[in-house]
């Protein structure tokens, strides 16, 4: 009997710390996307300056070549193309895709769909220019926020956990 509430207990604790670990990932995964979100951008900017390739085009192959959640925002703007315009596709992609952004971050993605696809190169390229200085300030954000709650989140969930099991005991 003692042997399974030693292992109970101990499946607490693990459970415990996994989930402080899980909570603390979402800010490196934040983090991460919004870097892959900067050069995503840079990439778009390039390809719509220099190969004058359509959107719909240019998103499939960055959202092939994207990391999964970032890539999915880019696929499903481009299926969306099909049905309505550049602008509200992104919109739409933007706002149903599962991502670590906060609600800051998708406003700035948000603040594309204003001029994609309905100005010439350069108005779309000075408009991706400022959402990768939006995006900037957003990336440095997220680093404080990871450097100070990442440890935070794996230290309480361990914390958490080993008060449950005292109080257990």
């Amino acid at each position: 009997m003692q042997i399974i509430k030693s292992f109970m207990l101990l499946l607490v604790f693990i459970a415990s710390s996994f989930i402080g670990r899980c909570i603390a990932k979402k800010y490196a995964y934040r983090l991460e996307e919004l870097e892959e979100l900067k050069h995503i951008l840079n990439i778009f900017k390039s390809k719509i300056r220099f190969t004058y390739e359509p959107i719909p085009e240019i998103f499939q192959e960055i959202g092939e070549q994207a990391k999964e959640n970032i890539g999915q925002i880019f696929k499903k703007a481009r299926k969306n193309m099909q049905k309505c315009s550049a602008g509200e596709a992104w919109e739409k992609a933007v706002n149903t895709s599962e991502t670590n952004l906060t609600n800051e971050d998708i406003h700035v993605l948000l603040m594309l769909s204003k001029m994609l696809g309905q100005t010439d190169v350069e108005g779309q390229t000075s408009q991706i220019e400022i959402t990768e200085r939006f995006l900037e300030k957003q990336i440095i954000e997220a680093e404080q926020e990871k450097n100070k709650n990442e440890k935070l989140y794996r230290k309480l969930g361990t914390t958490i956990g080993l008060a449950i099991v005292i109080i257990l005991i």
